[in-house]
């Protein structure tokens, strides 16, 4: 779930401490970004080689997109293929800062309480229509809308006037200090006025057939199968090379494996065996580049916290202690991750690396359960006459998370707790159980925005349908700390706040937080251009290319 799927940023002030505080995560990066066949930067990698149009870029994909209007969708699948499609005002740069998309520059208030973005001209809509403020007015008035089903509204709601002095001109203007203001206007928001004005947007034909400004524009759909996106060849910052970007559906680790040996795929995130081992050899050494590089996600065992054996902290606690999460990441990741232990990641500026760690032992594990009642009735426990037996959700096409599950339902065997595992379809798994809350708990993963602000994730008004606390975790503490991180623009106020957080999270335990993935990726040889930063490896698809003298034998559709 994405967080690619909720980036926020800060005002200009704040973006420049930000930058700052990040200095460190740079650094770590240099290690770890790369592996075999590291890229070059783009003006080195291409020594000889001339970029050309043309060529066909085949992505593999475990899953399918739910929708494809960014503000409807709350998984990375849908922000993936939609990314590509639309734009917002503000996008983050490589090194981390502010750069503009849509906003040709923009301005903060003194106060931090106004912004005025001044958009691009001469840009349009892929259906030949001019963009204008309209459209980012009529954006920001459907996200905030009751008939909008999104997690994302909260941010907007800080919004006290929104105005369009000009064609080109929007302004905002907030009630309070909102430390995170200047990211929410990234891609969520800004939508063709004149296809949407006045239809009901859950119900519109664009949720299939999306019409954007960004660098791609979807050409077919084939549920279940493929997306074809073809390049925009108006696209403001020029034309992608690439002219056709497929996304081949793939919900099999192993047989999208096979087809990338085959030749009928080009790009794809690779599980650690296939990295470590799997791709050892002559043959891929001359046919691909892999990389791996740090992300900003982690994995976690959430609980279902209205369910009656999860409600005790204690439960929760031996829980952890039950599970060994350096075994999880020796065995099912091969070593390329590290621990977990809060809603932040390593070397970034809010993580709190002194949180309270509940480490493997059965015993202490054995202790809190027999003090939360439970008894040993024949090596299952129970209480008031019920076992305790309960299942883990996940989603389909996630070996990870599957090996991760059978190490959890193993290690609490041995302290009398039954595990079923169950792996489900991924928009299923979204619209018919996590958004109903018919879980008792699931393995699922993060991606967190780069600001520090969490309050969708963890406030306990969060916690409707479709929203991101479905959890159902609630504390009045956190509740108050989550306001004042995004309340102030002091990044060591800020700080202060959110590691209390952890400091309660870590304690309460509404996720057992179990491991930071790296990211492992393979793509052909054949696409130039390619640079992995602290912002991922796709951050300037558009300008990766295929030679004349290669496009032969890419796939041309």
């Amino acid at each position: 779930m994405s967080q690619q799927v909720n980036n926020k940023m800060k005002t200009a002030l704040i973006v420049r401490i930000f930058i700052l505080t990040f200095a460190i995560l740079l650094h770590s990066c240099d290690s770890r970004v790369g592996g075999q066949n590291q890229a070059l930067p783009l003006s080195e990698a291409r020594g000889g080689d001339t970029p050309a149009y043309g060529g066909t870029l085949v992505e593999g994909t475990t899953a399918e997109p739910s929708v494809l209007i960014p503000v409807l969708a709350g998984d990375s699948t849908s922000h993936a293929v939609a990314g590509n499609i639309f734009n917002g005002l503000v996008k983050y740069a490589p090194d981390l800062s502010t750069v503009g998309d849509l906003a040709q520059s923009w301005e903060v208030s003194p106060d931090g309480l106004t912004i005025t973005f001044h958009l691009r001209k001469g840009i349009r809509w892929s259906d030949g229509v001019p963009f204008t403020s309209e459209d980012v007015l009529f954006g920001y008035q459907t996200i905030i809308s009751d008939k909008t089903p999104t997690p994302y509204k909260e941010d907007f709601l800080q919004v006290k006037t929104a105005e369009t002095p000009d064609n080109s001109t929007f302004k905002v203007t907030y009630a309070k200090p909102f430390a995170p203001a200047l990211n929410t206007w990234g891609n969520l928001v800004v939508l063709p006025k004149h296809l949407l004005d006045g239809v009901e947007i859950t119900k519109t034909p664009l949720i299939r057939k999306p019409v954007g400004m960004g660098p791609y524009k979807l050409d077919t759909w084939v549920s279940g199968q493929e997306l074809t996106l073809s390049s925009n060849q108006d696209y403001f910052e020029g034309r992608p090379y690439i002219d056709k970007y497929v996304y081949r559906v793939i919900p099999d680790q192993s047989t999208m494996f096979m087809a990338l040996q085959a030749g009928e795929v080009d790009y794809m995130g690779l599980t650690p065996i296939q990295y470590k081992r799997q791709t050892d050899s002559t043959y891929f050494n001359a046919n691909f580049n892999k990389y791996r590089f740090p992300v900003f996600s982690y994995t976690y065992l959430g609980f279902n916290l209205r369910h009656p054996f999860f409600g005790d902290k204690r439960v929760r606690q031996a829980i952890a202690h039950a599970i060994d999460k350096q075994e999880i990441i020796d065995i099912v990741l091969y070593g390329l991750a590290s621990t977990s232990t809060g809603p932040y990641v390593p070397n970034t500026w809010p993580y709190n690396s002194n949180v309270k760690q509940f480490e493997f032992n059965v015993e202490k594990s054995k202790a809190l359960l027999a003090e939360a009642g439970w008894r040993d009735s024949g090596g299952v426990l129970t209480k008031d006459g019920v076992p305790f037996e309960f299942t883990i959700l996940t989603n389909m096409g996630n070996p990870l998370r599957m090996k991760t599950a059978a190490i959890i339902q193993w290690k609490l065997k041995q302290v009398g707790i039954k595990v079923n595992i169950r792996a489900l379809e991924w928009s299923t798994f979204l619209n018919e159980f996590i958004d109903k809350k018919r879980f008792d708990a699931v393995i699922l993963g993060w991606g967190i925005g780069r600001d520090g602000d969490q309050y969708d994730i963890w406030h306990s008004s969060k916690t409707k349908e479709k929203e991101f606390n479905f959890v159902s975790y609630a504390n009045s503490e956190v509740d108050d700390l989550l306001e004042t991180g995004r309340r102030t623009f002091d990044i060591e106020k800020r700080k202060a706040a959110y590691y209390k957080i952890q400091d309660i999270l870590a304690d309460e335990l509404p996720y057992v937080f179990l491991y930071v993935p790296d990211a492992l990726v393979v793509i052909n040889k054949q696409f130039k251009g390619i640079t992995p930063t602290t912002i991922g490896i796709d951050y300037n698809l558009p300008k990766w290319y295929v030679q004349n003298s290669q496009q032969k034998n890419t796939r041309q559709q």
